[in-house]
């Protein structure tokens, strides 16, 4: 009986001590453990997901828009390591306009304010595409020379290292910003022509037209140097040919003599027993060597004719 109290020491020591299994390892306590607020949210708040992308590749300044689930009013997109502000028009469809990046492929993601981000995918940003907006003179005359046939091609997205085709052709040209390129039009026949501006990365313009005009044009007719028998008659104007052709008829003020008399004087060619002829000098000018029957004034008309057929308007003179 006398070993009962101590007995019970002992049952009381062993209910009060802590049990095996809570006790810190390494004599080490653990620490307490709390989730905050904004865990609680992240966690509860759904994925952020991209389910589609149209379209799959840009040039700057192209509207990418992206649809998928849980966007919020402060979604951001990335490309790389570039933010890209978002204009979020539901909780399913935002877009975005690519800065301008240098020409590549982007890892594309969005991210949300709480931090969360979607899945990577790839994204290419495709070189930016040259556009032609108007070329100035848009026509020429196809006897033009000189600054006449230079032609300024205003646009945007013109590069260093741009050049012109004319007809699908590289031809000469000069590079003066992104919105401006220069060229003189070669020897060309009359016609609708097209030009184009491509960019070192294989980028061309849509085709804009150029109209070379080769209709003779006769802006004046004037008496030139006189000889015994015959005289010369000074046709001045553009487009004239080498084998342009000059049709003549002439009417008579004579009372009685009203009847038309037409001849064709080829330039370069002599028509058997006729002395009169035509001397091309350049396309702005033809010679018509005349030899009168006599001396009394006639009246005129004029036409000249190109080897391809186009006409130029009547001219009325009054000539012997």
């Amino acid at each position: 009986m006398r070993y009962r109290p101590l007995a019970l020491v002992l049952l009381a020591t062993i209910a009060l001590a802590p049990p095996a299994w809570s006790a810190p390892r390494n004599g080490k306590k653990k620490p307490a453990t709390s989730t905050t607020a904004a865990e609680k949210r992240a966690d509860s708040a759904p994925a952020v997901n991209i389910l589609s992308i149209i379209p799959a590749q840009g040039e700057p300044n192209s509207t990418i828009t992206l649809s998928g689930t849980a966007f919020t009013e402060k979604t951001v997109a990335y490309l790389g390591n570039t933010e890209v502000p978002t204009k979020v028009i539901s909780p399913q469809t935002l877009t975005f306009d690519i800065p301008k990046l240098a020409p590549g492929l982007y890892a594309l993601f969005l991210k949300r304010e709480d931090g969360t981000t979607s899945r990577t995918y790839n994204f290419m940003i495709l070189p930016p595409k040259p556009v032609v907006d108007a070329i100035s003179p848009d026509s020429i005359a196809a006897c033009s020379s000189g600054a006449e046939r230079r032609i300024t091609i205003s646009g945007r997205n013109f590069e260093p290292g741009s050049r012109v085709l004319f007809d699908g052709s590289i031809v000469a040209s000069s590079y003066s910003s992104p919105e401006s390129v220069s060229f003189t039009v070669p020897a060309v026949p009359g016609g609708l022509h097209q030009v184009q501006v491509k960019n070192p990365e294989d980028t061309t313009t849509t085709p804009i037209t150029l109209s070379v005009i080769s209709t003779p044009e006769i802006f004046g007719v004037s008496r030139g140097e006189s000889f015994v028998t015959y005289y010369k008659l000074i046709i001045e104007g553009k487009n004239f040919q080498p084998g342009s052709s000059l049709m003549v008829e002439e009417r008579s003020f004579q009372v009685g003599l009203n009847a038309g008399v037409g001849k064709r004087l080829t330039a370069g060619a002599a028509r058997s027993g006729e002395r009169e002829s035509v001397i091309f000098v350049d396309c702005s000018k033809l010679v018509y060597q005349r030899y009168p029957a006599d001396p009394t004034d006639k009246d005129l008309r004029i036409q000249v004719v190109n080897p391809n057929g186009e006409v130029s308007s009547v001219v009325q003179v009054t000539a012997p």
